[in-house]
């Protein structure tokens, strides 16, 4: 699959972020939009190797909260936790940027 971003400033609320994951993931209309339908289909259906790039995550933060910011960074973390025993080029992985990527 490869990189996929996310633009932490257009997810301001919770339906912004799974509508975001949905359409760079391609999970299609029966998606429930939830956290469960998260990880199924990101533990089961996502082709390998994954890589999700949180950037501005302290606009999102700032916008969900604390406590639904850090159970999506949760979901991620359990993810990365399950793919350890993988191969890398099999894995999930991910990264929060604050702010946009740097530049030079």
């Amino acid at each position: 699959m490869g990189v996929v971003v996310l633009n932490g400033r257009k997810i301001r609320t919770l339906r912004d972020f799974h509508s975001q994951m949905s359409n760079m993931l391609g999970f299609g209309p029966y998606y429930g939009n939830n956290f469960d339908a998260l990880w199924d289909r990101l533990s089961r259906d996502v082709e390998r190797p994954v890589h999700i790039r949180w950037e501005h995550a302290s606009c999102s933060r700032s916008a969900l909260g604390e406590e639904l910011f850090n159970k999506i960074v949760s979901i991620f973390n359990d993810l990365t936790i399950e793919d350890r025993s993988l191969d890398p080029s099999e894995r999930f992985t991910f990264e929060v940027l604050e702010r946009g990527p740097l530049t030079h």
